[in-house]
C-alpha cells in the first residue's frame, strides 16, 4: 500500500502571524500585572491587619533608639584629641527599623539616606557627635590614599545641576570646580586625601558613594565593631571593608 504523501502546511498570512503573536505577548503581560496586583493586595492585607501591639512596639522601639542617642552623647567622651586623621569615610549599614525621626534626619544631613551609601567627612567635634548620635546605623574609620583613589576612580559621581554625572572626563570635574583649581579627578583625590582648603566644596560636589553588597551579611549587627559587631568606629579597618564593598 502506498504511503500517503504529507499534505503541504496551510499558508498564513504575515498579519496573522503578526497579530497572533501580539495576542501572545498581551496575554502574558496582562497576566504578570495581574500576578503583581495579587502580590501588593496581599502586602497591603498584611499591613492593614498588623495587631495594635505592633505599632507598640514600633514606636516604643523609636523611643528607645532616641534614648540610646543621649545616652551615648552624655556618657561617651569625643574622641576629637585622640584621632588619628582629620579625613574619615563613613558607610551607613543600617535601613530605617527602629529608626528615631531625629536620627533620620541626622543621616539625611550627613547625605546617608541609602544603606551602602558612603560619604567622606572632615573629623572636626561637630561631626564626630553626629556620628556618635547615629553610630548603631553607621560605621566609619581613617581611609588611605589607595582607598580614596579607588573609591572616587571606581564609583565616583558628580552633581551637576541636581543630576548626577559620572566622572568619565574631567570636563565634568573643571565645569564645576575649576574656579577653585581642581580640574582633574586626580586633584579631587587629592584635595579630599589631605583634606584640603576646598575640601568642602569637593565633598558637595560628590555624589554620595554607591558601594556594592558584602558576600557574608556582616552589616546587619548594632553591636559596636570593637565588641564583635559591625558599627561604629573600625579606624584602620574601614580599609578593609572598603576593598569588599568597591
Amino acid at each position: 500500500m502506498a504511503e500517503e504523501e504529507p499534505r503541504p502546511l496551510a499558508y498564513v498570512h504575515e498579519t496573522v502571524l503578526k497579530k497572533r503573536k501580539n495576542n501572545e505577548e498581551w496575554v502574558v503581560k496582562r497576566r504578570e500585572q495581574l500576578d503583581a496586583r495579587k502580590k501588593k493586595s496581599k502586602e497591603d492585607l498584611k499591613l492593614a491587619i498588623r495587631r495594635p501591639e505592633e505599632f507598640v512596639k514600633e514606636y516604643r522601639d523609636k523611643e528607645l533608639d532616641h534614648i540610646r542617642m543621649k545616652q551615648r552623647l552624655k556618657l561617651r567622651k569625643l574622641p576629637s584629641d585622640s584621632l588619628k586623621s582629620d579625613l574619615l569615610f563613613v558607610i551607613r549599614i543600617r535601613g530605617s527599623k527602629d529608626m528615631h525621626p531625629r536620627t533620620r534626619k541626622i543621616l539625611n544631613l550627613l547625605r546617608l539616606r541609602h544603606i551602602l551609601s558612603g560619604v567622606f567627612v572632615k573629623a572636626n567635634e561637630a561631626t564626630l557627635k553626629m556620628l556618635l548620635s547615629v553610630e548603631p546605623f553607621i560605621t566609619y574609620g581613617y581611609p588611605n590614599l589607595k582607598s580614596v583613589r579607588e573609591l572616587i576612580y571606581k564609583k565616583g559621581c558628580g552633581m551637576i545641576d541636581k543630576q548626577r554625572a559620572p566622572l568619565a572626563n574631567n570636563n565634568v570635574i573643571e565645569q564645576a570646580l575649576g574656579k577653585y583649581g581642581i580640574i582633574c579627578i586626580e586633584d579631587v583625590v587629592h584635595e579630599i586625601a589631605t583634606v584640603g582648603s576646598h575640601f568642602k566644596e569637593v565633598t558637595k560636589f560628590l555624589w554620595p558613594l554607591k558601594l556594592k553588597g558584602p558576600q557574608r551579611h556582616l552589616l546587619l549587627k548594632k553591636k559596636p565593631y570593637k565588641d564583635g559587631g559591625d558599627s561604629g568606629n573600625r579606624e584602620e579597618s574601614i580599609n578593609e571593608l572598603i576593598d569588599k564593598l568597591n
